[in-house]
């Protein structure tokens, strides 16, 4: 299956370092070859990059290790193909509009007999189970509340039904963000780790690679990475539950 990695931050912060031993995972310390992509918000705006080679040989990729993107929330996903083919529209994370803002979605796992109705107003584009999931997400979002969005206590309520509702049918690992917060729904594996004051010295697990955090950041930085399986080998790691979702708000997670 795939593999997902965000960030969410309370200032705006580069995820130079994850992305790096992520995406070797693409292809060199793992089989997930099938394409990537990643997202950052910026104001309003989303930066959106995939392609349908694997992390580990794209140029795309080795852009993104070198261009220090800040972003307070990012998603990324490398990908191994359960359902559609090889190709740029199948590729996570997808991004589309509600309420007057982007959402980014990533998804791990297959979800063989999901099969819903979609009205009209989220179509997919390419043909994994993963972008359906998205729109049906959406869908259901604006039908229980219309085009006013709800309060965050509301959608997170929502979304842990909507999540479970989904996760019936198959393996629901996923990230969605709208910029504000992010929300991670795990069945099967998700962890993640908070990086604050006092910052210590990172060491990656699929690269020869460190970084003291100390030496970038400011004592007021927060900053929680969420991955699939944990990325640095000397840091600690919580990991999810099964059938827990989180959401992330300014580098913490909120007990909603």
């Amino acid at each position: 299956m795939c593999q997902l990695l965000g960030m969410n931050c309370n200032v705006p912060t580069d995820i130079v370092f994850s992305f790096t031993g992520f995406a070797t995972r693409g292809g060199r310390t793992d089989v997930h070859n099938d394409g990537w992509g990643i997202a950052f918000f910026e104001g309003a705006g989303v930066r959106h990059f995939v392609d349908y080679e694997a992390a580990i040989a794209s140029p795309v990729a080795e852009l993104i290790k070198r261009w220090p993107i800040k972003s307070k929330n990012v998603i990324a996903h490398i990908r191994k193909a359960t359902q559609g083919r090889i190709a740029l529209e199948n590729c996570h994370p997808f991004v589309r509009e509600l309420w007057g803002r982007y959402w980014v979605f990533a998804h791990n796992g297959d979800l063989k007999d999901f099969v819903p109705t979609l009205n009209g107003a989220f179509r997919r584009v390419g043909t994994t189970d993963s972008e359906l999931a998205f729109c049906y997400l959406l869908q259901e979002l604006r039908r229980r509340f219309g085009d006013t969005p709800p309060a965050l206590p509301e959608l997170c309520r929502a979304m842990r039904e909507l999540s479970s509702e989904i996760a019936a049918n198959g393996t629901f690992n996923m990230m969605l963000s709208d910029g504000n917060a992010l929300f991670a729904h795990c069945s099967t594996q998700l962890h993640y780790v908070v990086r604050q004051h006092p910052f210590s010295t990172a060491n990656l697990s699929d690269e020869d690679l460190s970084v003291d955090f100390s030496k970038v950041t400011t004592p007021n930085d927060r900053v929680a990475v969420i991955v699939t399986a944990p990325l640095t080998t000397n840091e600690r790691w919580t990991q999810f539950a099964p059938g827990e979702l989180k959401v992330f708000v300014d580098g913490a997670p909120l007990d909603l």
